[in-house]
């Protein structure tokens, strides 16, 4: 599911109710300007255990933050909860834990949203 017109700002938070199908091995939540130029990949690896994000700007990724904490699993709902300001994106994973990453385009808004992979959208809400 891509979303290119929404309006994502500093502050709101936007909740995520996805279903990685059975026997996946990775899906990915994208939130940016386009998709060229990528906030936050937030990457799930079932196979590695991991959940990799990234940034990407201009066609070009960064490095990659790994996180070894994968507290969720394929064929389960999960709900992840994301907010940001200009410094870092806060992702509050299925089991409570959070993570951070850097928001490395540093803007306060963004408009592209897409689920891509693995994994179904089932339901999406921002406040």
């Amino acid at each position: 599911m891509k979303i290119i017109d929404m309006s994502f700002k500093e502050g709101q938070e936007l909740k995520l109710r996805v279903k990685p199908k059975d026997g996946c091995c990775t899906f990915a939540i994208n939130i940016g300007h386009d998709s060229e130029n990528i906030a936050l990949h937030f990457n799930p690896r079932f196979e590695s255990g991991t959940i990799v994000c990234n940034s990407l700007s201009g066609g070009s990724w960064g490095d990659e933050q790994c996180d070894g904490n994968l507290p969720f699993s394929c064929g389960e709902e999960s709900k992840f909860y994301i907010n940001y300001n200009n410094e870092q994106f806060y992702i509050k994973l299925p089991d409570g834990s959070m993570m951070n990453f850097p928001n490395r385009l540093g803007d306060v808004k963004y408009k592209f949203f897409d689920v891509s992979g693995d994994a179904k959208l089932l339901g999406l809400k921002m406040k």
